[in-house]
């Protein structure tokens, strides 16, 4: 989430105009995250969360994204609902670039995660890949292994130490690329799964929010992004990995969800391909975001220290003990 696009009353008016929903009263700017436009949009009664797509995202995708949410929704997973107009569509054209509203999601997400609601995510996570395993919408992840070498392409390296960087950065990239399994259990994956999208009330786990990385990939690769998103404690600067939150997760998961031995065999590269996937969508946006946008910018060391505590782990067991 963020804010790239900037709307006023007359884009409200029309907003009002499509869906059938009390009048929106209110509405602000959302500046956490960095690839779409969010607002949050305020009734007397309710409130609602207007995205407006931007860059990375293609609009002949956006469908994929609101079907998966509905069924979810059907499937009693707890996320944002996409709302249709007057004329039953979900999307609205709005500043040129396509938009939609869904319901508001009840929560906040946590600063910090304890090992009890690293079992309560890794729970969910394992009924929503149970759920879209019998999905037949599909889309690629755009974001997956194979689509990263464009953007490794595109960052700027312009010091010794961005040399040293770039360097360190190919050599992961081709060794990650060599070893990265082939047949594992697949299906749709959320894809995202930081702390900032995962809402809690009263301490419990109340849902799940931005599906727009959403797409097919081995299901062990969400386990790995959590991982690397969720199961590290900072320490002034540093990071350091939180073995009891990655036993939690999994225990969480497996409860639900069994993880096979072929599964396991692979999570140490997985981690290193999540930890190089944010390493490098991070590079590209500290250098490529408009500076007009009301957005927070991420910082791309916290994954160039887990990239490298990755590579200091061999195996599964690595993980636990």
């Amino acid at each position: 989430m963020a804010v790239y696009t900037k709307i006023n009353k007359k884009d409200i008016f029309y907003i009002n105009k499509k869906f059938n929903i009390e009048k929106i009263i209110n509405f602000k700017g959302i500046k956490q995250g960095i690839e779409n436009t969010n607002y949050l949009l305020i009734s007397k009664n309710k409130k609602f969360i207007l995205t407006i797509f931007e860059k990375r995202v293609l609009k002949n995708e956006i469908p994929f994204f609101m079907k998966l949410m509905d069924k979810l929704n059907y499937s009693k997973i707890n996320c944002p609902k996409p709302l249709r107009t007057i004329n039953g569509n979900y999307l609205i054209k709005l500043k040129n670039k396509t938009a939609c509203i869904v319901s508001f999601l009840e929560g906040k997400d946590k600063e910090k995660l304890n090992p009890k609601n690293c079992f309560e995510i890794g729970k969910i996570i394992a009924r929503m890949h149970l759920v879209t395993k019998k999905m037949k919408i599909y889309r690629k992840n755009s974001m997956g292994i194979k689509n990263l070498d464009p953007l490794l392409k595109s960052i700027k390296f312009k010091s010794n130490n961005s040399n040293n960087l770039k360097k360190f950065l190919v050599n992961n990239f081709k060794n990650i690329k060599k070893n990265w399994p082939k047949k594992l259990p697949n299906g749709i994956i959320h894809g995202d799964l930081f702390i900032d999208n995962i809402f809690f009330k009263k301490n419990k786990l109340s849902g799940i929010i931005d599906f727009y990385f959403a797409g097919n990939d081995f299901y062990m690769y969400e386990i790995a992004i959590c991982i690397n998103a969720l199961c590290f404690d900072k320490k002034k600067s540093k990071f350091e990995i939180n073995k009891q939150k990655i036993k939690n997760l999994i225990k969480g998961y497996e409860s639900i969800k069994k993880i096979s031995l072929k599964e396991k065999k692979s999570l140490n590269i997985l981690c290193k391909g999540a930890a190089i996937r944010y390493l490098l969508t991070r590079l590209y946006d500290y250098s490529n975001t408009p500076k007009t946008a009301l957005i927070k910018i991420k910082n791309p060391n916290e994954y160039y220290q887990k990239l490298i505590i990755h590579n200091k782990l061999l195996n599964y067991k690595d993980y636990l003990i």
